[in-house]
């Protein structure tokens, strides 16, 4: 087995008296004085099926039904016997979390409700007792909450041996989760533990409402930001966030309970905030851990949360900022690293950007391994696998061996101004000072029509041997070099062009990768500028635009509307 301590820089989080803490408790969870006095006694029967209605991921169901279990595009053998070839890491996670019943009880079938009760069956077995991480806070919230919203479906002609076996289980599993939820806390797991809770005590009666909802309050207040974003900055992250946060508000109203303004105000914040990470074919933009998720799942949680408005524009609590014009959408990352115990997805993608036009993504980062490859999920988490600057092919933040963040005092600025329909963005970070003495400063422009994009990558400093600024293209956009090298021709699959100019460095077409819908690489291309650092720093200015704008100039100086807006900037 490898060990997590890397440096001794890691060595103080690895021997941390929480690790000793927990260690202990896991200990004693798994002791059979600790099973029984998780006593043997069930509820008679679930008081009301817990409401989830989302929409059906019928592949998911139809594999299941064939033995096989679909990761980020990967597919994992259950094994003839359910539960006896469960994989480790994220894979393991997701099997327990049983999120996927739903997708056997929205098919219906016979069939699927025999599959159901099989692998329910089989779990009750194989996990009488505490293990990780079916019986982790999270998993296990996650998991009862799955149970109690699939139980009208599973117990539905059921024998009385099955359906006193599923209610013992759920009753202990309850039992454990209302001593163990506030454990930890701070990143979206909490947050799912503190729903199983509600959950159990709405469904079960179980551990009592009051306390399940003060748990959740708290966790909200630790992790919903002002502007609406999630703590932990992962779009991916935040739609889960909200889908729990609406399961809860839609479980107390069909129990007829009140629904606290904490929870309610919460939903109304999130909603745009997910509205600031979509891009123009409906998915989420690819930061920090994320993928692109389903459109019509993002478009369900939008509608059940019932929250009117356009996009957040500026979040400037959560680290990001949405330029929009026309049909043209760019989201950019402006903010620091997550804080600890949030980070566990954080990448080095600092000012970092994604733009689609129209339906079409074209600038993209690279994505993220969801999965338990350890080196894809660090080769993603690189700032290489994103599209912004690199100084030396090191990372703007630097990780430990355990995946959680050593670098954390990164100092960010962000100013913005709008005029005549034109959007200016600066931002920069210091990112690379500890290492290199050097601040990365981007500035963009798009202009009113949303063809026109403008950028400026300056490095200040006298380190660093050179830099590359990476835009990393979507798999369906087609790259060819023109000019002699001196400009890139980009097609979408649909509409019109765009043209890619630069100077200030060597323009390139390389190979790249992405991850943004699975974890089964798709090949792509990525432009690479390039220049060498000679103690002076840096700048490139870089340009997209769409083909076939007659009458506007290619080079020679900034749209009147950017100088406009660069002269309110600087003075």
């Amino acid at each position: 087995m490898t060990s997590v301590v890397q440096t001794l820089a890691d060595l103080p989080a690895y021997l941390s008296p929480a690790r000793g803490w927990q260690a202990l408790r896991e200990l004693f969870y798994r002791s059979s004085f600790y099973r029984r006095a998780l006593g043997t006694r069930a509820v008679d029967a679930v008081r009301l099926t817990y409401p989830e209605n989302w929409p059906e991921d019928r592949p998911a169901a139809d594999a299941i039904l064939d033995g096989v279990f679909l990761l980020a595009g990967r597919r994992l053998p259950l094994g003839g016997v359910p539960w006896t070839t469960v994989p480790d890491g994220a894979a393991a996670e997701m099997l327990h979390g049983f999120a996927w019943l739903a997708d056997l009880k929205a098919s219906g079938t016979e069939e699927a409700r025999a599959r159901a009760r099989e692998l329910v069956g089989g779990w009750i077995e194989l996990n009488p007792r505490w293990s990780t991480p079916a019986w982790r806070p999270d998993v296990l919230g996650r998991r009862l909450t799955a149970w109690l919203a699939a139980s009208d479906f599973v117990l539905a002609g059921a024998d009385d041996g099955f359906r006193r076996r599923f209610l013992l289980s759920a009753s202990v599993q309850a039992r454990h989760l209302v001593r163990t939820a506030s454990q930890g806390g701070g990143d979206a797991g909490a947050i799912a533990a503190a729903a199983g809770r509600i959950a159990a005590a709405l469904c079960l009666g179980v551990g009592g409402l009051e306390p399940a909802l003060e748990l959740l309050e708290r966790e909200i207040d630790r992790q919903v930001l002002a502007d609406g974003g999630h703590v932990q900055r992962c779009p991916s992250v935040h739609l889960a966030v909200l889908r729990d946060l609406l399961g809860v508000r839609a479980g107390l109203q069909v129990a007829q309970a009140e629904i606290p303004l904490v929870v309610q105000g919460a939903i109304d914040r999130m909603a745009p905030m997910l509205r600031t990470f979509r891009m123009g074919d409906g998915g989420l933009a690819l930061f920090n851990g994320g993928k692109e998720e389903d459109h019509r799942l993002i478009g369900a949680v939008l509608a059940k949360a019932g929250v009117k408005g356009k996009a957040r524009s500026s979040a400037p609590h959560t680290g990001f900022e949405r330029l929009a014009a026309g049909r043209t959408v760019i989201v950019v990352d402006t903010g620091p690293p997550p804080p600890a115990g949030a980070d566990r997805l954080a990448h080095a993608g600092i000012l970092a950007f994604e733009m689609s036009a129209e339906r079409n993504r074209v600038v993209v980062n690279c994505g993220a391994c969801a999965g338990d490859h350890a080196r894809w999920t660090g080769a993603m988490r690189s700032t290489g696998a994103h599209s912004t600057l690199g100084v030396d092919d090191a990372s703007s933040l630097e990780f430990r061996a355990d995946g959680r963040l050593r670098q954390r005092s990164v100092h960010m600025t962000v100013s913005r101004r709008e005029a005549e329909g034109a959007h200016w963005l600066e931002a920069s970070h210091d990112g690379y000072g500890r290492r290199f003495g050097l601040v990365h400063k981007r500035r963009l422009y798009l202009d009113a029509g949303g063809e026109d994009i403008r950028g400026e990558d300056e490095l200040e400093g006298r380190g660093g041997r050179f830099f590359r600024v990476r835009f990393h293209l979507h798999p369906q956009v087609q790259a060819s070099l023109i000019q002699d090298g001196a400009a890139v021709l980009l097609k979408p699959p649909t509409g019109r062009g765009w043209r890619f100019l630069a100077v200030g460095g060597t323009i390139a077409l390389e190979e790249s990768t992405y991850l943004g819908v699975s974890d089964v690489p798709r090949r792509s291309e990525q432009i690479v500028v390039t220049g060498a650092l000679k103690g002076e720093g840096a700048r490139v200015k870089w340009a997209f635009r769409r083909e076939g704008n007659a009458g506007r100039k290619t080079k020679g100086g900034w749209p009147a509307a950017s100088r406009l807006l660069y002269r309110a900037n600087h003075h």
